[in-house]
């Protein structure tokens, strides 16, 4: 089964990641006009429709006891679909688990993971209190997890670095390359560098990943203070120090610039990141760039907020974008940092 669909996972996720049209139509065609350039469109909104939640641990496993975030999408054949996300345990220590939907239909859930596929590190490591999916990468035969690694803290609530673990079978399990994490601590990164979003292009592998040095006290809680940074690797394992900035923050209001998904298509990269800010906590952001590198903030075009009521009332975030057939579909989490589970929308314009 794994070397069947092998293949086909290929074909997906190298034409994801350049998104070249003739090469994707092979699997999943690609949206009418998603390559194609628009500069009329400048100011345009995109447009969602709400699907609405997909899944929330119902309790009954002692280590998915609450949360499913964030979802990080992986097509296993050209139906079935995997979201990767951390479940947490009653101490909201996260492990990474999976939950199968059906692609023509991902309300449709087809199967959740009934044991980690990656558990917490060893006590005194970098990923002792949790580990949470952030990319999942086609590498070869083999399939590359970044992840956050949590460590508590004494004079901070906790840390978080960067991990890798990779698949020898088809994403059921994962091994760590390494114990210490792939993104170590720099001058200016000294509290957190983390949350990387990879992919690899023209034999490169590009992170986009959050970095920062101090804390903030928001509506009581301490909470640390992080934007997106850019680096690139030969290996996607050895990155190097501090990297540059891509995505800043807008105001004094905004204080930390969540977990990037990056697409790359004919014309465009667009980026769909998650905005923190004192007066209203998680909002989706959205930015376009000609070279990957260099980012224009166009937040008032993601075209998707909060709902008047329900499980994505307070909180909307950590998108996933995928395209799949003529659609493109963005799965988020919702209230308290995807507690209440994760749910999806469809594109219905650009």
């Amino acid at each position: 089964m794994i070397g069947a669909h092998f293949s086909i996972r290929m074909r997906y996720f190298k034409a994801l990641n350049s998104l070249p049209t003739a090469r994707f139509r092979h699997c999943c065609p690609a949206p009418a006009g998603y390559n194609r350039p628009r500069p009329q469109d400048e100011g345009k909104r995109m447009k969602w429709t709400k699907g609405g939640l997909i899944y929330a641990p119902d309790g009954h496993l002692p280590w998915a006891q609450k949360h499913a975030f964030p979802p990080n999408p992986h097509f296993l054949d050209r139906r079935r679909l995997r979201l990767y996300v951390a479940f947490c345990d009653a101490d909201t220590v996260g492990r990474v688990g999976y939950v199968d939907v059906d692609a023509e239909d991902p309300r449709r859930v087809l199967a959740v993971s009934q044991k980690p596929v990656l558990d917490i590190g060893e006590p005194g490591c970098f990923d002792e209190n949790g580990v949470v999916p952030t990319a999942i990468v086609p590498v070869g035969d083999k399939l590359y997890l970044y992840y956050v690694g949590f460590q508590l803290g004494q004079k901070v609530r906790y840390y978080q670095f960067q991990g890798l673990a990779i698949s020898e079978d088809g994403g059921e399990s994962f091994k760590r390359v390494q114990r210490t994490p792939i993104l170590e601590r720099s001058d200016r990164e000294t509290l957190n560098r983390a949350s990387g979003f990879v992919l690899q292009d023209q034999n490169v592998f590009k992170l986009w990943y959050v970095g920062g040095d101090s804390w903030t006290v928001s509506n009581g809680k301490p909470l640390p203070i992080y934007n997106i940074k850019y680096l690139e690797s030969p290996d996607g394992i050895r990155w190097g120090d501090a990297g540059a900035i891509a995505i800043d923050f807008k105001d004094a209001d905004e204080h930390a610039l969540g977990r990037a998904f990056v697409l790359k298509g004919a014309d465009r990269w667009r980026m769909f990141y998650s905005s923190r800010t004192y007066s209203r906590g998680y909002r989706l952001g959205y930015a376009e760039s000609k070279d990957g590198k260099n980012w224009t903030r166009q937040d008032q075009k993601v075209g998707i907020d909060v709902s008047p009521e329900g499980w994505d009332a307070q909180m909307i975030g950590y998108a996933g974008v995928v395209p799949y057939r003529d659609r493109v579909y963005m799965f988020y989490n919702g209230n308290s940092c995807g507690q209440t589970g994760f749910g999806y929308a469809t594109l219905d314009e650009w």
